[in-house]
C-alpha cells in the first residue's frame, strides 16, 4: 500500500455536464476508442478522462491546465510517499534500537561482573606471564588478544552513563580482545590501588593458569552465542515489523450502516448533509423523489459513494437464528402449501365486496365509506379441499410498509379494476407496488353486470401500463367477475390455483414456526396481540417465540373467526396471544427453544431500536437554528395519530407524511396502536399538535382534559376523509400566492403645478380604471422609471376614488414628481390567493 493520493473518479455524466455537451458524445467517443461503457454512471480513470478533454475541451488550456494539475498530484503523491516512507523506516530504526538496547545491557552489565571476578583471583598471575613472554619475544598483542574482554563491555558501560550518546545500529557486531592493563585500570578505579600478590597465589600459578584458560573460553563463547542469538532475533523482528508497519492511507473511507430500506431523510441525517442535497442527486440519477419516500439499497449505495461513504447493510440482532430463508433440510422436506394472495386496486372497485363474497359472509354493510378499516388476513377452503390465504389491505400504504421492511409475505396479487370506470391512478399504484415486489399479478374485471361496463377500455388501459392480458398477447391471466352476482368468481379462484401450482409453492411444515407479522392491536382482555402469517413450520400453545423487539409465549391461538386452535401450518393467518409488547408491522415471528433466549434476543433488539432512535434524534444548534431562520422555517402540522390497530398505523402515517412539501409537512410527533388516553393529551399539548383517532374511542375523563388543555381531538372511520382534511390544513399553512391584478393604464398629457401640494399629472385613463391606493408603475417609453402607490386622484378638484375609462384626472404617484408628457402609468394590484398542494 502506497500514500498515493487517491482522486475519486469521474462518471460520464459528470464530464458532460462540466464540458456542457450530451453525454450520447462521449458515449460514441468511447466506443468508437474500444473504451467500455455500460451508461452514464460508469466512471472514467485519468488518462481515458484526458482523452476525452483532448477530444470535446473548446479551449487548449483546459487540457494543459488538467495535464499541470496531473503532474502536480503525480509529484505530490510521489513526495508524500517518500516522506511517509521515510518517517515509517526511522521509527521502525528507533524502535529496533531501543530494543537492542535494553535486551543487550543487562548481558552486558552481568559479563562485566563476571570479568571483575576473574581478575581478582588471577589478576596477579596474568601480569606476571605477560612480563615474562615479553622478554622471551614480542608476541604481547596475541597473548593480550588470547586473555581478552570483549570491548562492547567497556563500551557498554559508558553509554549507561551518558545517555546522549548518539547510538547506531550495527547489523553484526565485532568483538575484540582488551589488553590486561585495562582491565587493571578499571579495577582500581573501582575498589582503589590494587593490592600485591600473596606468595601462596604465586605458588597456584600453574593450575591457576588451566583454570582461567577454560573459563575465559566459556565467558567468551557464551557472549559470542548470546550476541549472535540478538542478532538474529532482532533481525527477524524488524522483518517483520517491516512487513506489518505499512503506511496509512492518506484518506480514510467512511462508513455507514443502515438497513435495505430507508427515506431520504433519514439517509440525509446519516450522510450528515441536507436532504435537498440527497433528492438533487435522485434528480441526476433520473430519479425524482420526495423526503418521505424509501429508497432501497442500491440506490443508497450509489448515492452515498457520490459523498464519499460506504454503506454497510444493517442485520438484525439475532437474525441468524430467525432466517425465514429454506435451509438444505427445509427443501427437503417441503411440501406443497396454500397460496397468500393480496387483493388491490382503485377505491371503491370493490376489493372487500368480492372478499366477502369469496368468504360467504355478509360485513360489506357494516364497513364505513365501503372501505376497508384495518389489514386482516382470512383463509379460505374452497370445494375442492383446497385453500386459499387471502390479505385484506387498506389501500396499498402498507403493502408498501410490509415490503420497505423486508417482509415479502405476497404470492399473488389480485389487481380488481371496475369495469365502468376503467384504470384510475390506485390501479397504477397498485401495478407498480406488485413490479416492484416481483409478484405476479392476476386481473379481475369487476362490475361487468353494469350496462355501462366497457371490459376492452379495461385491458387496453392496463396494457398501457406494461400489464398485457393473454387476450393481448400478454403473460397476464384476467378474469371477468362480478363481486355483487358471483359471476366469473369460481374462474377467477381455478386462475389463482393455477397461478400457485405454476410458481410450486412449498414449505417444510414440520420444524420451528416462523411468520411475518400483518396486523398488532392492544386488547382490552388479551392485551397485546397479532397477525400472524405463518410462512414454514407448525406453532402450537406453550412454544415461546420472539418477534422483533417482542418475545413471550404463545398463549393462545385464534383463527379469523374468533375459533381457538391448537397448532397451525404453513399459509396459516392466526392471531397469536402472548406478547409482552406490542410487536410491529412486518416483524418475523418465530419460535425459538427457550424462553431464556427469546427474551436475550428481545431485550438486545430494543436497545438497538433505541440506540437508532437516539442517533436520528434531531440535533439543535445555534448553526442549525440560524440556517433555518435564514431559510424560512418549515411550517409543521404537528400530529398525534392513534389508530384501531397496528396496520392502520403504518397506513395512515405514510398517507399523511406524503401529503407535505417544501414548505409545510407533516410532523407525527407519536403513533400507536389503542384508545386515546390523558399521556396522548398532554404530549399534544407540549408539542402543539392536533390528536386524530382513527376507528379508536375517548373516555369522557380524556375528552374534559383535552377540552381543559385546549387540544383539538378529531376522529375518523374513513382514511380518505382524514387524509383530506390533514391536506386542507396543510394547504391553510402555505403562505398565499401574491398576483398581479391590472386594472388601468394612464397616459400623462400635461403636468400642473399646485400650491402646497407640487407637482401633479393631468392624465387620461385610455383603459380600465385608476383606483384610489393602487399600485401605479410609470414607464417612460420602454423603460420602468418609479413604482409605487397612487396617494391622490382628482377629478375637477374633488378627491375620488376611481375614475373609469375615458376620462380625464389628476394623479400624484408617492415619491414622484418628475412627471413628463407622454409618460404611461400602468394601474395594478396585488391580490392573495390561497394556494393548494399539488
Amino acid at each position: 500500500m502506497t500514500g498515493e493520493v487517491k482522486i475519486r473518479q469521474k462518471r460520464i455524466f459528470e464530464i458532460a455536464k462540466e464540458l456542457n455537451i450530451s453525454h450520447i458524445e462521449i458515449i460514441k467517443f468511447l466506443e468508437k476508442e474500444n473504451i467500455p461503457c455500460k451508461s452514464i454512471m460508469t466512471p472514467v480513470d485519468e488518462s481515458i478522462y484526458l482523452k476525452i478533454l483532448e477530444e470535446f475541451a473548446r479551449e487548449k488550456d483546459v487540457v494543459e491546465r488538467f495535464r499541470k494539475e496531473k503532474a502536480r498530484r503525480e509529484a505530490e503523491s510521489k513526495r508524500k510517499a517518500e516522506e511517509l516512507a521515510r518517517k515509517s523506516a526511522e521509527i521502525e530504526r528507533k524502535k529496533i534500537e531501543d530494543e537492542v538496547y535494553h535486551h543487550t545491557l543487562p548481558l552486558i552489565d552481568f559479563a562485566i561482573k563476571l570479568s571483575y571476578d576473574f581478575s581478582s583471583r588471577i589478576l596477579d598471575l596474568l601480569i606476571k606471564n605477560v612480563k615474562e613472554a615479553a622478554k622471551v619475544t614480542d608476541v604481547t598483542p596475541e597473548v593480550v588478544r588470547k586473555k581478552a574482554v570483549p570491548e562492547t563491555l567497556e563500551k557498554k558501560s559508558v553509554l549507561k552513563d551518558d545517555e546522549k550518546t548518539p547510538r547506531k545500529k550495527k547489523d553484526k557486531r565485532k568483538l575484540r580482545r582488551v589488553a590486561i592493563s585495562e582491565i587493571e585500570s578499571r579495577l582500581d578505579q573501582k575498589s582503589g590501588k590494587r593490592q600485591p600478590a600473596k606468595e601462596e597465589d604465586k605458588k597456584r600459578g600453574k593450575r591457576g593458569k588451566r583454570h582461567v584458560e577454560i573459563d575465559a573460553k566459556k565467558v567468551d563463547e557464551s557472549i559470542r552465542r548470546t550476541m549472535a542469538k540478538m542478532d538474529e532475533k532482532f533481525t527477524k523482528k524488524k522483518y517483520k515489523k517491516q512487513d506489518s508497519t505499512l503506511p496509512e492511507e492518506l484518506e480514510e473511507t467512511q462508513k455507514i450502516k443502515i438497513s435495505e430500506f430507508a427515506t431520504v431523510e433519514t439517509l440525509a441525517n446519516m450522510l450528515d448533509v441536507d436532504p435537498a442535497d440527497v433528492i438533487q442527486k435522485c434528480i441526476q440519477l433520473g430519479m425524482f423523489v420526495t423526503i418521505n419516500q424509501r429508497l432501497d439499497f442500491d440506490t443508497i449505495t450509489l448515492i452515498a459513494d457520490e459523498f464519499d461513504y460506504e454503506v454497510e447493510l444493517i442485520e438484525q440482532y439475532g437474525e441468524e437464528i430467525l432466517k425465514i430463508e429454506d435451509t438444505e433440510e427445509d427443501m427437503l422436506n417441503a411440501t406443497s402449501r396454500p397460496p397468500i394472495v393480496a387483493i388491490m386496486g382503485h377505491v371503491d372497485h370493490g376489493k372487500t365486496s368480492l372478499l366477502d363474497y369469496i368468504r360467504q359472509t355478509n360485513v360489506v354493510a357494516g364497513e364505513s365509506g365501503g372501505i376497508t378499516q384495518h389489514i386482516g388476513a382470512y383463509k379460505v377452503l374452497l370445494k375442492n379441499q383446497k385453500q386459499i390465504t387471502f390479505l385484506d389491505t387498506p389501500g396499498h400504504e402498507a403493502f408498501t410498509a410490509m415490503r420497505a421492511r423486508g417482509a415479502q409475505v405476497t404470492d399473488i396479487v389480485v389487481l380488481i379494476v371496475a369495469a365502468d370506470d376503467g384504470v384510475m391512478p390506485r390501479t397504477i399504484e397498485a401495478i407498480n407496488h406488485a413490479k416492484a415486489a416481483d409478484v405476479p399479478i392476476v386481473v379481475a374485471i369487476n362490475k361487468i353486470d353494469k350496462p355501462e361496463a366497457d371490459i376492452e377500455k379495461v385491458k387496453r388501459g392496463l396494457s398501457e401500463h406494461d400489464v398485457l392480458v393473454e387476450d393481448w398477447g400478454g403473460s397476464v391471466q384476467v378474469a371477468e367477475i362480478s363481486a355483487k352476482t358471483g359471476a366469473g368468481i369460481d374462474h377467477l379462484l381455478d386462475l389463482l390455483l393455477l397461478e400457485a401450482e405454476m410458481l410450486e409453492l412449498k414449505a417444510n411444515a414440520n420444524t420451528r414456526a416462523k411468520g411475518t407479522v400483518i396486523e398488532a392491536k392492544l386488547d382490552k382482555q388479551h392485551g397485546p396481540m397479532a397477525t400472524v402469517v405463518i410462512q414454514k413450520g407448525k406453532a402450537r400453545i406453550g412454544q415461546p417465540f420472539v418477534c422483533g423487539p417482542a418475545s413471550g409465549r404463545i398463549r393462545a391461538l385464534y383463527d379469523e373467526r374468533g375459533h381457538r386452535l391448537k397448532e397451525v401450518g404453513p399459509s396459516d393467518p392466526v392471531v397469536v396471544v402472548g406478547f409482552d409488547i406490542l410487536p410491529n408491522l412486518a416483524d418475523i415471528f418465530a419460535i425459538v427453544a427457550d424462553e431464556k433466549e427469546a427474551k436475550k434476543i428481545a431485550a438486545e433488539r430494543q436497545i438497538i431500536q433505541r440506540k437508532q432512535q437516539f442517533h436520528h434524534a434531531k440535533e439543535w444548534t445555534l448553526d442549525t437554528i440560524s440556517q433555518q431562520i435564514a431559510e424560512g422555517m418549515v411550517k409543521q402540522l404537528n400530529v398525534v395519530l392513534k389508530c384501531d390497530v397496528d396496520g392502520s398505523v403504518e397506513a395512515i402515517s405514510e398517507t399523511i407524511k406524503n401529503l407535505g412539501n417544501k414548505e409545510v409537512a407533516v410532523s407525527v410527533k407519536h403513533k400507536a396502536a389503542g384508545n386515546i388516553t390523558e399521556t396522548d393529551v398532554m404530549l399534544a399539548k407540549a408539542s402543539e399538535a392536533i390528536i386524530v383517532g382513527f376507528n379508536v374511542s375517548v373516555n369522557p375523563k380524556v375528552r374534559d382534559l383535552a377540552k381543559k388543555e385546549n387540544v383539538e381531538i378529531r376522529h375518523y372511520s374513513v382514511i380518505y376523509e382524514l387524509a383530506d382534511d390533514i391536506k386542507s390544513a396543510l394547504e391553510g399553512l402555505l403562505s398565499p400566492e401574491k398576483i398581479e391584478e391590472h386594472l388601468g393604464l394612464v397616459e400623462v398629457r400635461e403636468v400642473f403645478k399646485i400650491p402646497k401640494i407640487g407637482l401633479i399629472a393631468g392624465a387620461y385613463v385610455k383603459e380600465g380604471k385608476v383606483t384610489r391606493n393602487a399600485k401605479a408603475r410609470i414607464k417612460r417609453g420602454d423603460e420602468i422609471i418609479h413604482e409605487a402607490a397612487i396617494g391622490s386622484l382628482r377629478r375637477f378638484k374633488d378627491d375620488v376614488r376611481e375614475v373609469q375609462e375615458g376620462f380625464e384626472c389628476g394623479i400624484v404617484v408617492d415619491g414622484f414628481t418628475q412627471y413628463e408628457a407622454g409618460d404611461l402609468i400602468e394601474v395594478f394590484e396585488m391580490k392573495s390567493v390561497k394556494r393548494k398542494l399539488e
